[in-house]
């Protein structure tokens, strides 16, 4: 293979290549142009630099007018090995075959978490990463340590490229990380200087090819980039099970750390407070406000004095969402719910409430037996089904619904679900959005879903959308 670069120096005099155009992708480019002069390919910045992308983003892009950039819609295996370095956004797995013959011919695909770690080596970086509450537990984390007058940067997966703040300056990082940017940060050959993981569940299987290599790779923020400190849920058994030579481990949710009592927030044997008015719906994101404490400590700060602040932070869009109540039901939109072990949660949190909730989306092959197990003990008013994993979700409940008495009934698309919801609350409780699947096919993404949901519940979709706190302040 190739020598492996790393910061966007290391570029020079290579061929470089793009590959998509999302924010990811833009961000890049940004970032090249502005850092680049000298530094990438020779005198100027690259005399050609090649953009990979679907058609609707060529347009996009020639529309820049830059005449130094190559746009082509053939993403071939042929194509991406002309180069030694290929720059992908997130969402393209480096598992598709037209990315492995390359691999294998010496290009060297890398991304824009690459470079940010490798020219930000200095930043102290508390990475957040998990399958389900990384977006809630990353923005509580800044929001704490803003709180406590420390200048912080929340930014990554969260809704922000980290290119976007390749020269911002902040006392500390707070960088959310998916599962198709955690092996970016090893490639870095920078390490983290803490890691905080909620959990690991099977998610995304489609784009790692498999359970296994999906918590591979989820874990290589652990195992390969070896963070000076790793903060870990005593509560998750793939967590629990790990030994991290290279690392000082911090564990949240045991008796002698950071835990939950009851709804009291406990450090060890000390009380500290009662979480039952935080804006955290679910014990769940309140047994991540112990991995936010046991991150806060573990930098030398003191926590129990910052975990009151909890009380000002501003929920997530997206994530159990109180809408309001029309007709005397209440919507939730839990859109950003793409496993069932998340619908499963956000049931919990309406357990006492009369509850319709809407299941159903991309079918990525994920195991539905156990939220079907669930209901037999604590199931909802009714199930309503749709999307492209509807068929199957429905046909695996159907023996449980007979059993347990619960209203089994499929839609063809969103705005049915919720009429078939909304018929079998009969006007009271609440209909959820928790679909347990991806949006992909009927929507770009999720808070496209998500604003829908909104809009055909009756409420301004734009309203409900801005994440707070992203940038660094």
């Amino acid at each position: 293979m190739r020598d492996s670069p790393t910061d966007i120096a290391s570029l020079r005099g290579r061929k470089v290549a793009l590959w998509g155009w999302g924010r990811e992708g833009r961000a890049a480019w940004h970032a090249l142009r502005a850092r680049g002069g000298t530094a990438v390919g020779g005198d100027a910045f690259p005399p050609r630099l090649t953009l990979f992308c679907s058609a609707t983003e060529a347009e996009e892009a020639r529309a820049l007018g830059d005449e130094a950039l190559v746009v082509e819609t053939d993403a071939s295996a042929e194509r991406l090995s002309a180069f030694d370095v290929v720059i992908k956004s997130p969402g393209i797995s480096p598992y598709r075959p037209e990315a492995l013959a390359a691999a294998e011919r010496g290009t060297r695909f890398i991304g824009g978490t690459t470079l940010w770690f490798a020219e930000r080596a200095d930043a102290r970086t508390l990475c957040v990463t998990g399958t389900k509450g990384k977006s809630t537990t990353s923005a509580l984390l800044a929001h704490l340590l803003r709180a406590g007058g420390h200048r912080t940067a929340l930014t990554g997966n969260i809704g922000q490229p980290l290119l976007d703040l390749v020269d911002g300056q902040a006392d500390y990082w707070v960088v959310e990380l998916s599962s198709y940017q955690t092996r970016d940060v090893a490639r870095s050959g920078t390490r983290p200087g803490l890691a905080l993981v909620t959990n690991i569940f099977p998610e995304h299987l489609d784009w790692h090819g498999g359970e296994a290599r999906y918590v591979e790779d989820k874990l290589s923020l652990l195992t390969d980039a070896r963070p000076r400190i790793a903060v870990l849920n005593a509560a998750d058994p793939r967590l629990a099970s790990l030994r991290l030579p290279d690392s000082d481990v911090r564990w949240f949710g045991r008796e002698d750390g950071w835990h939950l009592r009851g709804d009291a927030l406990w450090r060890g044997n000390e009380d500290v407070f009662d979480t039952r008015a935080l804006p955290l719906p679910g014990r769940h994101n309140r047994g991540n406000l112990c991995g936010v404490m046991a991150a806060i400590e573990a930098m030398g700060l003191d926590a129990a004095a910052l975990a009151p602040h909890a009380a000002g932070f501003r929920p997530l869009p997206h994530r159990l969402q109180p809408l309001g109540a029309r007709d005397g039901i209440d919507y939730v939109n839990d859109s950003i719910s793409t496993t069932p072990h998340a619908s499963l949660a956000a049931l919990e949190v309406y357990r006492d409430r009369r509850v319709a909730i809407l299941v159903g989306g991309h079918d990525r092959g994920l195991d539905w037996t156990p939220f079907a197990e669930a209901m037999r003990a604590h199931a909802p008013v009714a199930v309503v089904t749709m999307g492209q994993n509807g068929p199957r979700i429905h046909s695996l409940l159907a023996p449980v619904a007979a059993e347990a008495g619960f209203a089994l009934v499929a839609a063809g698309d969103l705005a049915g679900a919720m009429e078939q919801a909304r018929e079998a609350l009969g006007g009271e409780g609440v209909v959820l959005l928790s679909p347990g699947a991806p949006s992909f096919g009927a929507y770009r993404d999720y808070a496209e879903r998500g604003r829908n949901f909104a809009r055909l519940a009756g409420f301004d979709p734009e309203a409900i959308t801005a994440i707070p706190g992203i940038g660094i302040a």
